[in-house]
Protein backbone atom coordinates (compact mmCIF):
# COMPACT_ATOMS: atom_id res chain seq x y z
CA UNK A 1 0.00 0.00 0.00
CA UNK A 2 1.68 2.93 -0.93
CA UNK A 3 1.66 6.23 1.25
CA UNK A 4 -1.12 7.84 -0.14
CA UNK A 5 -3.55 4.84 0.32
CA UNK A 6 -2.40 4.40 3.90
CA UNK A 7 -3.20 8.23 4.45
CA UNK A 8 -6.51 7.64 3.05
CA UNK A 9 -6.77 4.37 4.86
CA UNK A 10 -5.92 6.06 8.13
CA UNK A 11 -8.67 8.63 7.77
CA UNK A 12 -11.15 6.62 7.08
CA UNK A 13 -10.83 4.30 10.29
CA UNK A 14 -10.88 7.60 12.30
CA UNK A 15 -13.72 8.75 10.88
CA UNK A 16 -15.23 5.64 11.67
CA UNK A 17 -14.14 5.54 15.38
CA UNK A 18 -15.48 9.13 15.26
CA UNK A 19 -18.86 7.69 14.35
CA UNK A 20 -18.69 4.79 16.89
CA UNK A 21 -17.85 6.73 19.54
CA UNK A 22 -21.25 9.47 18.94
CA UNK A 23 -22.93 11.31 21.67
CA UNK A 24 -25.44 10.30 19.05
CA UNK A 25 -25.37 7.13 19.99
CA UNK A 26 -24.80 6.66 23.11
CA UNK A 27 -27.59 9.14 24.05
CA UNK A 28 -29.83 6.86 21.87
CA UNK A 29 -28.72 4.02 24.61
CA UNK A 30 -29.19 5.35 27.34
CA UNK A 31 -32.89 6.41 26.14
CA UNK A 32 -32.82 9.61 27.73
CA UNK A 33 -30.98 12.86 26.77
CA UNK A 34 -29.41 14.87 29.76
CA UNK A 35 -29.38 19.00 28.45
CA UNK A 36 -28.10 21.78 30.37
CA UNK A 37 -30.00 23.67 32.74
CA UNK A 38 -29.63 26.48 35.12
CA UNK A 39 -29.00 27.46 38.91
CA UNK A 40 -31.92 28.96 39.11
CA UNK A 41 -33.68 31.27 36.63
CA UNK A 42 -32.58 32.71 33.63
CA UNK A 43 -35.53 34.56 32.26
CA UNK A 44 -36.41 34.16 28.56
CA UNK A 45 -34.41 30.69 28.31
CA UNK A 46 -34.24 28.65 30.86
CA UNK A 47 -36.70 29.40 34.14
CA UNK A 48 -37.77 27.06 37.14
CA UNK A 49 -40.86 27.19 38.93
CA UNK A 50 -41.12 26.04 43.09
CA UNK A 51 -42.15 22.66 41.52
CA UNK A 52 -39.13 21.87 39.60
CA UNK A 53 -41.03 22.96 36.37
CA UNK A 54 -39.18 24.40 33.26
CA UNK A 55 -39.08 26.82 30.95
CA UNK A 56 -38.23 29.17 28.28
CA UNK A 57 -36.73 28.97 24.86
CA UNK A 58 -33.47 26.89 25.65
CA UNK A 59 -35.47 24.56 27.62
CA UNK A 60 -37.84 24.09 24.79
CA UNK A 61 -34.71 23.06 22.50
CA UNK A 62 -33.86 20.72 24.86
CA UNK A 63 -38.07 19.69 24.55
CA UNK A 64 -37.39 19.47 21.08
CA UNK A 65 -34.36 17.95 21.07
CA UNK A 66 -35.41 14.80 22.85
CA UNK A 67 -38.69 14.73 20.37
CA UNK A 68 -36.35 14.44 17.84
CA UNK A 69 -34.43 11.60 19.18
CA UNK A 70 -37.22 9.58 20.80
CA UNK A 71 -40.67 11.17 19.30
CA UNK A 72 -40.94 12.76 22.55
CA UNK A 73 -39.79 14.58 25.77
CA UNK A 74 -41.90 13.25 27.84
CA UNK A 75 -39.83 10.73 30.28
CA UNK A 76 -36.67 10.67 27.88
CA UNK A 77 -35.13 13.87 29.16
CA UNK A 78 -33.69 15.44 32.61
CA UNK A 79 -32.40 19.21 32.64
CA UNK A 80 -29.73 18.70 34.76
CA UNK A 81 -28.74 22.64 36.73
CA UNK A 82 -25.34 23.88 36.46
CA UNK A 83 -23.91 27.18 36.77
CA UNK A 84 -22.24 29.09 33.67
CA UNK A 85 -18.88 28.01 34.95
CA UNK A 86 -19.69 24.32 35.23
CA UNK A 87 -20.94 24.02 31.40
CA UNK A 88 -17.56 22.86 30.00
CA UNK A 89 -16.69 20.43 32.90
CA UNK A 90 -20.36 18.79 32.56
CA UNK A 91 -20.64 18.53 29.23
CA UNK A 92 -17.02 16.86 28.64
CA UNK A 93 -17.32 14.36 31.60
CA UNK A 94 -20.73 13.21 30.42
CA UNK A 95 -23.07 14.60 33.20
CA UNK A 96 -24.62 16.25 30.38
CA UNK A 97 -24.95 15.62 26.74
CA UNK A 98 -25.18 18.91 24.97
CA UNK A 99 -24.80 22.76 26.63
CA UNK A 100 -27.89 24.47 24.85
CA UNK A 101 -27.66 27.66 27.77
CA UNK A 102 -27.23 30.74 25.48
CA UNK A 103 -23.82 29.83 25.16
CA UNK A 104 -21.87 32.77 22.97
CA UNK A 105 -19.27 31.35 20.38
CA UNK A 106 -15.90 33.28 21.13
CA UNK A 107 -12.37 32.00 19.95
CA UNK A 108 -10.88 30.36 23.29
CA UNK A 109 -14.06 28.87 23.88
CA UNK A 110 -13.99 27.28 20.11
CA UNK A 111 -10.07 26.54 20.04
CA UNK A 112 -8.87 25.96 23.77
CA UNK A 113 -11.96 23.83 24.97
CA UNK A 114 -12.60 21.45 22.46
CA UNK A 115 -16.19 22.57 21.54
CA UNK A 116 -17.83 22.36 18.80
CA UNK A 117 -20.84 25.21 18.26
CA UNK A 118 -24.39 24.70 15.99
CA UNK A 119 -25.29 27.74 13.95
CA UNK A 120 -26.33 30.61 15.96
CA UNK A 121 -29.75 30.41 17.11
CA UNK A 122 -30.19 33.75 18.97
CA UNK A 123 -28.44 36.61 18.13
CA UNK A 124 -28.29 39.64 21.01
CA UNK A 125 -26.67 42.78 22.47
CA UNK A 126 -25.33 43.03 25.49
CA UNK A 127 -26.53 46.40 27.58
CA UNK A 128 -26.78 47.39 31.29
CA UNK A 129 -29.17 48.32 33.22
CA UNK A 130 -29.44 50.99 35.43
CA UNK A 131 -31.53 52.48 38.87
CA UNK A 132 -32.91 55.61 36.93
CA UNK A 133 -32.67 57.77 40.41
CA UNK A 134 -29.01 58.00 39.52
CA UNK A 135 -29.44 59.47 36.45
CA UNK A 136 -27.36 57.74 34.21
CA UNK A 137 -27.67 58.35 30.65
CA UNK A 138 -24.65 55.83 29.39
CA UNK A 139 -22.41 53.25 31.01
CA UNK A 140 -19.83 56.27 31.03
CA UNK A 141 -22.16 58.22 33.72
CA UNK A 142 -21.27 54.86 36.20
CA UNK A 143 -17.83 56.18 36.63
CA UNK A 144 -16.83 55.45 40.33
CA UNK A 145 -20.11 53.28 40.20
CA UNK A 146 -20.59 49.13 40.99
CA UNK A 147 -22.21 46.75 37.88
CA UNK A 148 -22.78 43.31 38.51
CA UNK A 149 -22.24 40.63 36.19
CA UNK A 150 -23.11 36.82 36.29
CA UNK A 151 -19.47 34.70 36.74
CA UNK A 152 -17.83 32.56 34.09
CA UNK A 153 -19.44 34.68 31.09
CA UNK A 154 -18.86 36.35 28.13
CA UNK A 155 -20.73 38.93 29.58
CA UNK A 156 -17.83 39.95 31.99
CA UNK A 157 -15.21 40.16 29.66
CA UNK A 158 -17.54 42.25 27.27
CA UNK A 159 -17.88 44.72 30.44
CA UNK A 160 -14.57 44.92 31.46
CA UNK A 161 -13.52 45.53 27.78
CA UNK A 162 -16.13 48.31 27.38
CA UNK A 163 -15.09 49.76 30.13
CA UNK A 164 -11.61 49.85 29.48
CA UNK A 165 -12.42 51.13 26.36
CA UNK A 166 -14.28 54.13 27.75
CA UNK A 167 -11.50 54.77 30.47
CA UNK A 168 -13.65 54.83 33.22
CA UNK A 169 -13.09 53.43 37.04
CA UNK A 170 -16.47 51.20 37.98
CA UNK A 171 -16.10 48.37 39.83
CA UNK A 172 -17.51 45.09 38.12
CA UNK A 173 -19.01 42.71 41.26
CA UNK A 174 -19.32 39.06 40.29
CA UNK A 175 -22.15 36.76 41.52
CA UNK A 176 -22.75 32.81 40.57
CA UNK A 177 -25.86 32.33 39.60
CA UNK A 178 -28.20 34.73 37.38
CA UNK A 179 -30.79 34.61 40.66
CA UNK A 180 -27.61 36.22 42.96
CA UNK A 181 -26.91 38.85 40.18
CA UNK A 182 -30.12 40.20 39.83
CA UNK A 183 -30.83 39.89 43.16
CA UNK A 184 -27.81 41.86 44.20
CA UNK A 185 -28.49 44.55 41.76
CA UNK A 186 -32.57 45.19 43.08
CA UNK A 187 -31.45 45.19 46.61
CA UNK A 188 -28.87 48.14 45.66
CA UNK A 189 -25.68 46.00 46.02
CA UNK A 190 -24.63 47.45 42.50
CA UNK A 191 -25.53 50.38 40.20
CA UNK A 192 -25.87 48.57 37.32
CA UNK A 193 -26.54 44.94 36.24
CA UNK A 194 -25.46 43.52 32.91
CA UNK A 195 -26.72 40.72 30.66
CA UNK A 196 -27.96 40.04 27.15
CA UNK A 197 -31.00 42.15 26.12
CA UNK A 198 -33.67 39.74 26.63
CA UNK A 199 -32.67 38.64 30.22
CA UNK A 200 -32.21 42.11 30.92
CA UNK A 201 -35.26 43.56 29.97
CA UNK A 202 -37.17 40.41 31.46
CA UNK A 203 -35.29 41.71 34.83
CA UNK A 204 -36.54 45.05 34.11
CA UNK A 205 -40.48 43.55 33.27
CA UNK A 206 -40.74 41.79 36.08
CA UNK A 207 -39.43 44.25 38.49
CA UNK A 208 -41.92 45.47 41.09
CA UNK A 209 -41.40 49.23 39.62
CA UNK A 210 -40.11 48.94 35.92
CA UNK A 211 -40.16 52.89 35.65
CA UNK A 212 -37.37 52.47 38.55
CA UNK A 213 -35.21 51.47 36.33
CA UNK A 214 -33.41 52.32 32.75
CA UNK A 215 -31.74 50.35 30.29
CA UNK A 216 -28.88 52.48 28.75
CA UNK A 217 -28.43 52.76 25.48
CA UNK A 218 -24.77 51.69 24.85
CA UNK A 219 -24.48 47.94 23.00
CA UNK A 220 -21.27 46.47 24.84
CA UNK A 221 -20.97 43.90 22.11
CA UNK A 222 -22.88 41.29 19.64
CA UNK A 223 -22.73 37.81 20.34
CA UNK A 224 -24.13 34.86 18.89
CA UNK A 225 -25.59 32.16 21.08
CA UNK A 226 -24.98 28.51 19.62
CA UNK A 227 -25.53 24.99 20.57
CA UNK A 228 -22.37 23.02 21.96
CA UNK A 229 -21.31 19.46 21.47
CA UNK A 230 -17.91 17.74 21.86
CA UNK A 231 -15.36 18.64 19.03
CA UNK A 232 -14.86 15.81 17.27
CA UNK A 233 -18.54 14.60 16.62
CA UNK A 234 -19.78 15.10 13.47
CA UNK A 235 -22.87 13.26 13.76
CA UNK A 236 -24.24 14.60 17.18
CA UNK A 237 -23.15 18.52 15.34
CA UNK A 238 -25.29 17.53 12.35
CA UNK A 239 -28.19 16.53 14.47
CA UNK A 240 -28.38 19.90 16.34
CA UNK A 241 -27.87 22.09 12.99
CA UNK A 242 -30.89 20.44 11.34
CA UNK A 243 -32.98 20.28 14.22
CA UNK A 244 -32.49 24.56 13.93
CA UNK A 245 -32.75 24.80 9.99
CA UNK A 246 -36.11 22.47 10.58
CA UNK A 247 -37.51 24.98 13.24
CA UNK A 248 -36.66 27.55 10.80
CA UNK A 249 -37.87 25.79 7.28
CA UNK A 250 -41.14 24.95 9.35
CA UNK A 251 -41.91 28.75 10.32
CA UNK A 252 -40.84 29.90 6.40
CA UNK A 253 -43.76 27.16 5.26
CA UNK A 254 -46.06 27.99 8.16
CA UNK A 255 -46.02 24.56 9.58
CA UNK A 256 -47.07 24.65 13.28
CA UNK A 257 -47.71 22.86 16.29
CA UNK A 258 -51.18 23.04 15.72
CA UNK A 259 -51.29 22.42 11.68
CA UNK A 260 -48.33 20.02 11.22
CA UNK A 261 -50.73 17.03 11.24
CA UNK A 262 -52.59 18.58 8.12
CA UNK A 263 -49.59 19.42 6.77
CA UNK A 264 -48.49 15.34 7.04
CA UNK A 265 -51.77 14.29 5.77
CA UNK A 266 -51.80 15.95 2.77
CA UNK A 267 -47.83 17.55 1.92
CA UNK A 268 -48.10 20.19 -0.64
CA UNK A 269 -45.00 19.15 -1.68
CA UNK A 270 -42.41 16.76 -2.20
CA UNK A 271 -39.96 18.52 0.06
CA UNK A 272 -42.46 19.07 2.79
CA UNK A 273 -43.60 15.53 2.56
CA UNK A 274 -39.57 14.17 2.74
CA UNK A 275 -39.25 16.79 5.49
CA UNK A 276 -42.22 15.40 7.79
CA UNK A 277 -40.99 11.55 7.40
CA UNK A 278 -44.31 10.67 4.60
CA UNK A 279 -41.10 9.60 2.21
CA UNK A 280 -38.11 8.27 4.02
CA UNK A 281 -34.41 10.09 3.84
CA UNK A 282 -34.24 13.31 6.26
CA UNK A 283 -34.28 10.99 9.31
CA UNK A 284 -32.18 8.06 8.62
CA UNK A 285 -29.01 10.34 7.03
CA UNK A 286 -28.56 11.53 10.85
CA UNK A 287 -29.36 8.33 12.41
CA UNK A 288 -32.83 9.33 13.52
CA UNK A 289 -36.11 8.17 12.28
CA UNK A 290 -37.73 9.80 9.13
CA UNK A 291 -40.01 11.45 11.04
CA UNK A 292 -38.18 13.33 13.62
CA UNK A 293 -38.89 17.11 12.17
CA UNK A 294 -42.53 15.81 12.90
CA UNK A 295 -42.09 14.81 16.58
CA UNK A 296 -39.96 18.54 16.72
CA UNK A 297 -42.73 20.51 15.57
CA UNK A 298 -45.29 18.66 17.29
CA UNK A 299 -44.07 18.89 20.47
CA UNK A 300 -42.25 22.81 20.58
CA UNK A 301 -43.78 23.99 17.23
CA UNK A 302 -41.72 26.79 14.51
CA UNK A 303 -39.12 29.32 15.47
CA UNK A 304 -41.37 31.68 15.64
CA UNK A 305 -44.02 29.66 18.14
CA UNK A 306 -40.91 29.07 20.43
CA UNK A 307 -39.82 33.18 20.60
CA UNK A 308 -43.17 34.04 21.75
CA UNK A 309 -43.87 31.96 23.82
CA UNK A 310 -41.29 32.29 26.03
CA UNK A 311 -40.03 35.78 24.99
CA UNK A 312 -42.38 37.50 22.64
CA UNK A 313 -45.01 37.38 24.76
CA UNK A 314 -44.06 37.29 28.45
CA UNK A 315 -41.67 40.25 28.26
CA UNK A 316 -42.89 41.89 24.62
CA UNK A 317 -38.81 41.61 23.33
CA UNK A 318 -39.42 42.05 19.40
CA UNK A 319 -37.50 39.55 17.29
CA UNK A 320 -35.24 42.09 15.49
CA UNK A 321 -32.34 40.15 13.69
CA UNK A 322 -33.42 36.98 14.94
CA UNK A 323 -36.17 36.88 12.17
CA UNK A 324 -36.30 34.91 9.32
CA UNK A 325 -34.30 36.31 6.44
CA UNK A 326 -37.86 37.37 4.79
CA UNK A 327 -38.43 39.33 7.20
CA UNK A 328 -35.12 41.25 7.32
CA UNK A 329 -33.58 39.02 10.01
CA UNK A 330 -30.64 36.17 10.08
CA UNK A 331 -31.99 33.32 9.89
CA UNK A 332 -32.88 30.91 7.21
CA UNK A 333 -33.37 26.94 6.88
CA UNK A 334 -31.15 24.73 4.78
CA UNK A 335 -32.40 22.80 1.85
CA UNK A 336 -34.47 19.74 2.81
CA UNK A 337 -33.58 17.40 -0.77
Amino acid sequence: MNKLMTTIAGLCLAAGAASADSRLDTVLERGKLLCSGHNGSFLGFAEVDDEGNWTGLDIDLCRGLAASLFGTSEGNMDIVPISWAQRWPALQSGDIDVIIKLSGWSQSRDTELNLAYSRPYFVAGFHVMAHAEIGAESVADLDGGSICVSAGTTTEKFLAAYIEELGIDAEIIVFESGDEVRTAYFNGRCDGLTLLAPPLAAARATSEDPSAHVILPDVLALEPEGIIVPEGDPDWLDVMNWMLSSLWFAELYDITSENVDEFKANPPSAQIGKFLGVTPGYGSRLGLSDDWAYNLIKEVGNYAEIYERNIGAPYQLPRAMNQLYKDGGLFYPLMVD
